[in-house]
């Protein structure tokens, strides 16, 4: 398309802008539980964040693991929402 290119932050974007261009808050999927969840998931937060959304959805990813482990992937999410040297591309 010409409107968007294939990095994940312009198609992140791209989303935002169906969501009423940003009037309804875009809040990406997390995916399901794998090996690499905490990488999986900052990432996904910072494109997500960084493209204007405005959360993650992380059920599985976290409530799938022991509770130091879910507890500490949504708290590395909640920091990249939280950081403010993290912005909108």
């Amino acid at each position: 398309s010409e409107l968007t290119t294939d990095h994940p932050i312009d198609l992140t974007r791209y989303q935002v802008m169906n969501c009423l261009m940003g009037r309804a808050g875009l809040i990406n999927s997390g995916g399901s539980s794998g090996e690499n969840d905490l990488a999986q998931a900052v990432k996904t937060a910072v494109i997500n964040k960084r493209a204007g959304g405005m959360g993650l959805i992380s059920g599985r990813k976290a409530f799938q693991k022991p509770m130091a482990e879910g507890v500490a992937l949504l708290n590395a999410i909640q920091d990249v929402y939280l950081d403010k040297k993290i912005t909108i591309a």
